[in-house]
């Protein structure tokens, strides 16, 4: 199988998690008083059950070109629990109308499909 168009190195990607920590990570440190999540994780087997599934409720729709989009988001805040980050992936449909040279990422999302949700995530956050 051929290397994904859209994989970055390994380098790139310990640049952007540095700027992240070092920029948002850091404004969250200094406004909410603890470090929050900033890495999530999927079995394989669990992400392709949900890729499965959107796939065949969108069949279902005819939505011919579903996606997914990730969204960060937050629990909330309680006396027992800080109000860490959370990802959840929304499914998306094709924009009806569009020409073909509209940009995917602006795809709608797929209200009528559940996003997900059930992650873990490290703590302490892993370094990449």
């Amino acid at each position: 199988m051929k290397k994904p168009k859209k994989c970055i190195s390994v380098e790139e990607a310990r640049k952007e998690q540095d700027e992240w920590v070092k920029t948002r990570g850091k404004d969250i440190r200094e406004a909410e008083g603890y470090e929050d999540t900033r890495e999530f994780w999927y079995s394989l087997d669990e992400l392709q059950e949900y890729l499965d599934y959107v796939r065949e409720k969108s069949k279902e729709q005819g939505v011919e070109k579903p996606g997914i989009r990730f969204y960060l988001g937050a629990y909330p805040k309680t006396k027992e629990k800080k109000s860490y980050t959370t990802m959840f992936l929304s499914p998306t449909k094709e924009a009806k109308g569009e020409t073909e040279t509209a940009q995917e990422d602006s795809d709608p999302n797929n209200y009528e499909i559940e996003p997900y949700n059930t992650i873990g995530s490290g703590w302490p956050p892993m370094e990449y």
